[in-house]
């Protein structure tokens, strides 16, 4: 009899691995904190193209006339917003990244609850510029886009089209062209999507995972070091020297109308320097770092970490994952992409659940936008924690109530708020305030 049985029960187990694994990343699991779950709002998509007129092309440098040939800068641009009603069938995304060598990209299809060209739901909405890491592709932080876009923020998410990540001679095109993609973008939606009456362009913020990490800081105000690697170096001809500080078009690559900054495994620190000792005090938005202190692709140390210190001028958090790596940026591995390891290693990280780590980072997400881009105030508790170290937290016996009870942050019980008694631990959430002028 329990041969008969196994069998079937191997076959019920993959059903159920298959449909857990089919879930929109946007919509989170059991032991999410409070502020993860989906807002009220149905979601739409649909994509725009924008152009950015005769741009250099570091790539296309001539070492013997000293010049880059100017070309138009082609950007496509996923849109997630808050829709009037739900009809229509949910979007199945697709996409690809790049395979280990020389083999061809590692395609992947990932289920969404958005839906395509919906109408949009009446009123001026924040707006969220985000910036994939890397070689990455917009879709694979719907887990962040489509949940954003249920709690009635416009998210603009930019294909950036970056050179393959096995090719380390191409870095150059990434590291000049993010900030300046992320400030073109943000100006030309806050324009157009403001005359549509769709967003409020003096609510904007900046989300940046990885390399679109280095993005938002810079965009977000960092000021690039004129003597560092990434000007002198790493970007041929000078043609990053106008941007950093003193530069003529410096103030060209900072976005207008912030309120807000979430730099996920940020890089920019570490051998790259991107700003030196001094050019994050530029930033004056409030800021939400992100980051796990087992990063080895960005440096926690000289990246994240130094970072929280730098940024003097703003009130700051870091929220960090002991023993995480630097996949805390992307959705779930999906199915295509579990069977090699270099495809797995995209969206997973080795310690964390993968879908863990989304659910803690939106709700710190939200309840940071919401607190910054909207001004409500109710919800700094969740982000002014009692206990810096998560496991410090306390929940006496007297006050346990049910099992998911969910924590208050109040008098004895010292558990973040909007975190189960039983799920905050291995975390810690430092902040600083902005410091006095030197």
């Amino acid at each position: 009899m329990r041969l008969h049985r196994f069998p079937t029960l191997v076959f019920g187990c993959l059903v159920l691995a298959t449909a857990l694994a089919a879930e929109p990343p946007s919509r989170t699991a059991i032991d999410a904190p409070e502020l993860a779950r989906l807002g009220p709002a149905p979601v739409g998509v649909r994509t725009l193209t924008l152009v950015n007129r005769d741009q250099p092309d570091p790539l296309a440098f001539d070492a013997k006339s000293g010049k880059a040939p100017l070309r138009d800068r082609t950007l496509v641009v996923d849109l997630w917003y808050p829709a009037r009603d739900a009809g229509g069938a949910p979007e199945t995304y697709s996409a690809d990244l790049p395979s280990e060598g020389s083999a061809p990209p590692a395609k992947f299809t990932i289920p969404g609850i958005a839906v395509r060209d919906a109408r949009a739901a009446a009123g001026r909405h924040p707006l969220v510029v985000v910036s994939h890491g890397y070689s990455n592709a917009t879709v694979a932080l719907s887990w962040l886009t489509e949940n954003l876009a249920s709690k009635g923020y416009v998210v603009a998410a930019i294909r950036h089209e970056d050179p393959t990540i096995g090719d380390r001679t191409q870095f150059a095109g990434p590291l000049l062209r993010r900030p300046i993609d992320i400030a073109f973008v943000a100006s030309s939606l806050q324009a157009s999507l403001g005359a549509e009456g769709l967003v409020d362009p003096s609510r904007t913020a900046l989300v940046g995972y990885s390399m679109g990490g280095y993005g938002v800081l810079t965009a977000g105000g960092g000021i690039l070091d004129p003597d560092g690697p990434a000007v002198r170096q790493l970007v041929p001809g000078g043609l990053m020297a106008p941007f950093a500080r003193g530069g003529a078009r410096q103030d060209e690559i900072v976005v207008k109308g912030l309120r807000a900054i979430v730099a996920l495994a940020p890089a920019g620190g570490g051998a790259l320097s991107a700003w030196g000792r001094d050019g994050l005090a530029g930033i004056h938005a409030p800021l939400l770092l992100i980051a796990g202190d087992h990063d080895h692709t960005v440096d926690y140390t000289t990246g994240a970490r130094a970072f929280l210190d730098a940024t003097t001028s703003v009130r700051r958090y870091l929220l960090t994952y002991r023993g995480g790596g630097h996949a805390i940026g992307l959705n779930s591995a999906p199915d295509s992409m579990r069977s090699n390891l270099w495809d797995f290693s995209w969206f997973e990280d080795p310690v964390w659940r993968k879908d863990r780590i989304i659910a803690i980072n939106l709700h710190m997400i939200t309840a940071f936008l919401d607190r910054y881009v909207r001004d409500d105030e109710s919800r700094a508790a969740y982000l002014d924690v009692a206990v810096s170290d998560s496991n410090a937290g306390a929940w006496p016996a007297e006050d346990a109530g049910r099992f998911d009870t969910i924590s208050p942050g109040t008098g004895s019980i010292t558990v973040w708020k909007g975190f189960q008694r039983n799920f905050s631990t291995n975390l810690e959430l430092l902040r600083k305030d902005p410091e006095p002028a030197r």
